[in-house]
Order: C-alpha cells, then sequence, then structure tokens
C-alpha cells in the first residue's frame, strides 16, 4: 500500500504475486520445519525430505515428465538456461556447427549462446520478426542445416506476448538432429506444458513466474540427455563417495544440485503448482484474455498509442507492450506510478528485440489471473493523465 491506495500491480511478467496458501508452505517450514533434506537420520528430516521430493514428482507431473529423475531443481529459468550451454552443449559443439536463437529472446537465453559460440567457433544463427512482429518461421526453415546442433527458444516473449510454434521448431530441428531449449519462464504460470507432447529436449522455468517464490526454478530434460550434463558445481550432496584423489557423483538428479538447496523454495513451488492446478488454465487463460482485451481496447482508444506485437489480445499470453508518441518510457511509467499503477519500462532484458522494433524501450503492462478490471482501469486512467501532462 502507498498513501493508502490499492496499487495496481501489472508487472507479472517481472514476477507474480505469491497467493495466501504458497506463503503459509513457507512460513510453516521457517517456523517449524527448519531442517536439511537428504542428510539426517532423525524423523523430521526424513519428513520434510519426503515433502521436498514429493515436489519434484508434482513439478513432473505439472509438466508431463517421463519421471521426476528428469527434474532438476536450480535458482531459476537463468541458472537452468547456463546449466545447458556450459554443462551439456559445451562438449557437444565442434567450430562451425550452428546454434540458432531469435531476436524474441529475453537476454538469459541469447548471452549464454553468444558466449559459448565465442567459446566454441560454432555459429550463432539469429531468427527475426516476420511483418506482423511474430517470429519468422520461414527464416527460421531456412536457418536450420545438418550443422545446426542446437535451437534455443522462448515459448513465449516477455516483450510481445506472442506464442512461438515451438513444436514445429522441435519437429524441423529433430528432423535435422539437433537438440531443442525451450526457455518456459513467461509461459509457465499462463499456459499448460506438456514436455512429451511437445518432444522437449531441454525446457526451463522459473517459481517466481507462476505465484512462487524467487530464488528457485526447474531445469527439465530428457534422461538421456541430462546423464550427459556435466556438473557446474561440486560440493556437498551431489558427491558419492570421495577420496584424496577422487570423487564419484550421486545419479540424477543430486548430482546436478550441489549444495544445501533453496528447501523452502521448492516447498514454496508445490504451493504454486497445487495453486495454478486448483484454478486450471482454461480459467487462467479466459480471466487474463478478458483483461488483456480491455486494456488493448482502451488504449486504441489514445491516438498517439503505439501498441507492439500481436494487433489482437487473443494471440498475446499475459502481455502488452506499448509506447505513448515520442515521450519516453521511463517517463510514461513514472506518471502512471504516481496514479499507484506499478508497470514495467525499459528494454525488458531484451535489446536485440528492442532494435528489431526499431526502439530504445517499451511500456510493458502485463496482467495475471490475481489482478482485475479495475487494476486495468486504474491503468488506463493514469495513461490519460500521462497525456494531459506531457502533451
Amino acid at each position: 500500500m502507498i498513501d493508502d491506495q490499492k496499487i495496481a500491480y501489472l508487472d507479472n511478467a517481472a514476477t507474480m504475486p505469491m497467493p495466501d496458501e504458497v506463503l503459509e508452505v513457507i512460513d510453516t517450514y521457517y517456523h517449524a520445519h527448519k531442517v536439511n533434506v537428504h542428510r539426517g537420520m532423525y524423523r523430521l528430516a526424513h519428513q520434510v525430505t519426503e515433502q521436498y521430493e514429493a515436489v519434484r514428482q508434482a513439478t513432473a507431473n505439472f509438466i508431463n515428465a517421463q519421471d521426476s529423475s528428469e527434474i532438476i531443481f536450480t535458482s531459476g529459468t537463468t541458472d537452468a538456461l547456463n546449466l545447458v550451454a556450459f554443462g551439456y552443449a559445451e562438449k557437444q559443439l565442434q567450430p562451425d556447427d550452428e546454434i540458432i536463437i531469435s531476436v524474441l529472446e529475453h537476454h538469459s537465453n541469447f548471452i549464454p549462446w553468444q558466449r559459448l559460440a565465442r567459446k566454441t567457433g560454432a555459429k550463432l544463427k539469429i531468427i527475426g520478426l516476420d511483418d506482423q512482429q511474430n517470429l519468422d518461421m520461414q527464416q527460421f526453415s531456412e536457418l536450420l542445416t545438418e550443422k545446426t546442433k542446437l535451437v534455443a527458444i522462448t515459448l513465449v516473449s516477455n516483450v510481445l506476448g506472442n506464442h512461438v510454434d515451438t513444436k514445429q521448431i522441435i519437429e524441423q530441428t529433430h528432423h535435422m538432429g539437433g537438440v531443442v531449449v525451450l526457455d518456459a519462464a513467461q509461459a509457465v504460470g499462463h499456459l499448460p506444458l506438456d514436455v512429451q507432447k511437445l518432444d522437449a529436449d531441454f525446457l526451463a522455468f522459473s517459481g517466481h513466474k507462476m505465484y512462487g517464490p524467487t530464488g528457485v526454478g526447474v531445469l527439465y530434460g530428457k534422461q538421456n540427455l541430462l546423464e550427459q550434463v556435466e556438473p557446474l558445481r561440486f560440493g556437498g550432496e551431489m558427491a558419492d563417495e570421495v577420496d584424496a584423489q577422487t570423487a564419484t557423483f550421486q545419479p540424477l538428479p543430486l548430482r546436478l544440485e550441489a549444495g544445501t538447496p533453496n528447501i523452502a523454495g521448492v516447498l514454496g513451488l508445490g504451493a504454486a503448482i497445487q495453486y495454478l492446478q486448483k484454478i486450471g488454465f482454461a480459467t487462467i487463460k479466459q480471466h487474463e484474455q478478458q483483461l488483456l482485451n480491455q486494456l488493448y481496447q482502451g488504449l486504441q482508444q489514445i491516438p498517439a498509442i503505439k501498441i507492439y506485437g500481436p494487433q489482437s489480445a487473443a494471440e498475446r499470453q499475459g502481455v502488452l507492450s506499448f509506447n505513448y508518441g515520442n515521450i519516453h518510457a521511463h517517463d510514461v511509467a513514472t506518471i502512471i506510478d504516481t496514479e499507484n499503477v506499478a508497470v514495467r519500462a525499459g528494454h525488458m532484458c531484451a535489446e536485440p528485440l528492442m532494435q528489431a522494433l526499431g526502439v530504445s524501450s517499451v511500456v510493458r503492462a502485463s496482467v495475471s489471473y490475481m489482478n482485475t478490471t479495475e487494476d486495468v482501469e486504474q491503468l488506463l486512467a493514469a495513461i490519460n493523465q500521462v497525456g494531459q501532462i506531457l502533451l
């Protein structure tokens, strides 16, 4: 609360709020059950370890993984993508091999592949946008060759909100013998994920993008591929036997989870999964589409507003980005903030996309199931204030 007025929080693409049932699970762990997992021989340690591993199974069920050992707990999407890049792909790539990414990518799914290409001598190719500001699938087909060893792609753009046809990308890449890494950070709180149906090789997401806590995320990988991932961190729990000169490591998934994990975060992630399953993605989609339609129609009434991405709210997942005439996005967001509305402004950690759009920054409003039509009304009223003040 600021000035005793309700904040209309519309920055859900950055991080989503946590419902009470998630907070209660985390609070209970810290107040009554704060013990370590996989180590203690006493009953409480066994109990918490069982709860922790139950979340791993729940996560596997949530994305329809074949086995819970295919679920690696990480600190978030960024951590997971770096683990794939430098624990798996680095030893697979040779000079002149090819990596394909897209201009839609968040820096977390852009920079690691830049660095890896530079380190290995592989060639980095980038898919651009079509005239509708969707991913150019024709260009992807043209870029894909037998030298393509890896494609890293987002399911949903964190700027434009468009849903990428990753099923087609995976099918075409597999036909060429390549591996696909999916960034599901912006999808996981809005869309059901089925890694077996997609035939995804790797998939990463964060708890805080799906009503869970920060500092916890998931890397899914097909078991045969995860077996090839080299640990990037070494220490306790991941080790099996250690002597003065050598060490052997635990089987999956513990081999890739060195050190004391974010236990409260994992338990909170489990509660967030239950929250999403209780509501159901059909209900979430219907509610979010209503809010996006309301926002889209309201913005269209302001001639100076330029909306980026698909020109239909139905084609978006939770996100709408825009600019107000020649006013800098930071100025727009600052004035909106004085009306107790929280939106994001800037390059959204997606500078290559900003360059493709021909702008330096945008204003982004992003909704979740916890938003209301009143929140959108408050935003639209705040945007009208921008025009009155600066135009």
